[in-house]
């Protein structure tokens, strides 16, 4: 099967450098590096299995799906010859959409 293409929003980079950040300023930044890299590595089995991730629960969209690897939730809309990852949360936290009040 050919796969897709896996594309990473700048939110979701932004979320992978916080990531790294966060974990630098634990004084454990190979433990950030090696997370970052598990991530992003998780979310390339994408491109040949873009329906692997289940739908997010908080909004039940066919398209907009998530792997979890724990304790983070990559999130990802799913196109039809593109996956892009939108998101990198911590699993506990509840996602909105951008038009969403916050309550």
């Amino acid at each position: 099967m050919s796969g897709v293409v896996v594309t990473f929003a700048e939110s979701a980079l932004k979320d992978l450098e916080e990531i790294l950040s966060w974990y630098e300023s634990e004084y454990v930044p190979e433990v950030g590096a090696r997370l970052v890299a598990e991530l992003v590595e998780h979310a390339a089995d994408l491109s040949d299995h873009p329906d692997i991730g289940r739908v997010v629960p908080e909004f039940g969209r066919k398209n907009l799906r998530e792997l979890v690897h724990a304790p983070f939730r990559v999130v990802y809309k799913r196109e039809k010859y593109r996956v892009r990852i939108v998101r990198v949360w911590r699993s506990e936290r509840l996602l909105r959409l951008p038009d969403e009040p916050r309550g």
